[in-house]
């Protein structure tokens, strides 16, 4: 099969698949998806492969999820994306292979989904990651949904799902979403020393793992097979998606207040978040400047001098007059108490 929207290469025992729609950011369409599925499954037949790298070309995104600009338009073309989704989906969990998701840039909505698929996450600094899914009036149902609490727990799942907020990669390390993070120039050499780890085991110990690993959330297939059908119906006959993905294309908020009985913030508004954001970038106010005293001319320097001189002057102690001499005449004849307090002249 030719592909066009993927490039895919072998060698080395790695197979790699890369989506190559730079230019919409990795966003797959259904070419894409028939494409990625073909390959994976080829990957996963080869006995020459032992681990498989999936990621995205270009530096600003891994995958950004389904293109909006190019969405499905009726339910049967909805429906059959879905059974093409599965395709992908049981290529990456069952092929007995690891996977490992190499992330530059932006991961988000289906792309994240494929993310929590993988095995393994290894990322540059760049990479960015979070689900856009209630964001356009619909849910990560391709596994999202299902694989996102086993992977960080509950209530970080939640958070994930309802707020739809993006996480740097190193939150996404902390919470479990990716394995390591490097500086993005040294994420190909990271990938390159995990694969040969990973190729010094034994390949039947590392496919028996990762099926045993597998089997408790194996059990969620029906649900993903259940929401996936939910989410074509909604999709197609349902008023949310429609504002969720016009809104999207017209680079506008999109105005959910419709759907809540008026109720809600205006989407012209910014949020609380956006708000504090804008008054933390805001540079703080100066304090004004003291004024510099103006430069003495040469005669106010002399006068200032001479107040100095007399400032100084004043603070000397004053100089103790002489004792008055006393004669014979002012002391009694033995040298005795006075006699008289007159004084004489010398």
């Amino acid at each position: 099969m030719a592909y066009e929207d993927i490039i895919y290469e072998t060698g080395d025992g790695r197979a790699t698949v890369m989506i190559n729609r730079p230019e919409r950011l990795n966003a797959f369409r259904m070419k894409t998806i028939i494409e990625m599925g073909d390959a994976l499954e080829r990957a996963a037949d080869d006995e020459s492969v032992g681990v498989v790298i999936l990621t995205g070309a270009g530096e600003r995104a891994f995958c950004v999820g389904g293109d909006v600009a190019d969405p499905t338009r009726t339910a049967a073309e909805k429906r059959h994306l879905h059974t093409l989704s599965h395709r992908v989906a049981n290529a990456i969990r069952n092929n007995g292979k690891p996977v490992i998701a190499k992330v530059r840039g932006y991961c988000i909505g289906g792309g994240n989904e494929l993310n929590v698929m993988c095995d393994l996450t290894l990322s540059g600094e760049s990479g960015r990651f979070g689900q856009a899914g209630p964001k356009i009036g619909s849910a990560p149902l391709w596994w999202g949904c299902q694989m996102m609490p086993a992977v960080v727990g509950e209530k970080k799942a939640r958070e994930i799902l309802f707020l739809v907020r993006q996480y740097d990669a190193y939150e996404a390390m902390e919470m479990g979403l990716v394995n390591k993070v490097v500086p993005d120039d040294q994420l190909d050499d990271l990938v390159d020393e995990w694969c040969d780890e990973i190729l010094r085991k034994s390949p039947q110990g590392l496919r028996l793992a990762k099926i045993a690993m597998n089997t408790a959330t194996d059990a969620l297939y029906s649900s993903v097979q259940h929401g996936l059908e939910l989410v074509a119906l909604n999709h197609v006959y349902g008023p949310e998606p429609k504002e969720g993905i016009a809104s999207f294309q017209e680079k506008r908020p999109a105005d959910w207040r419709k759907f809540r009985e008026g109720e809600g913030p205006d989407p012209a508004t910014p949020s609380i978040a956006q708000a504090k954001k804008e008054a933390a970038k805001k540079p703080a106010a100066r304090k004004p400047a003291a004024k510099k005293a103006a430069p003495k001319t040469a005669a106010k320097a002399t006068a200032a001098k001479a107040t100095a001189a007399k400032k100084a002057a004043a603070k000397k102690p004053a100089a103790k007059k002489a004792a008055p001499r006393m004669t014979s005449a002012t002391k009694g004849s033995t040298g005795g108490p006075k006699a008289t307090t007159r004084r004489t002249a010398r």
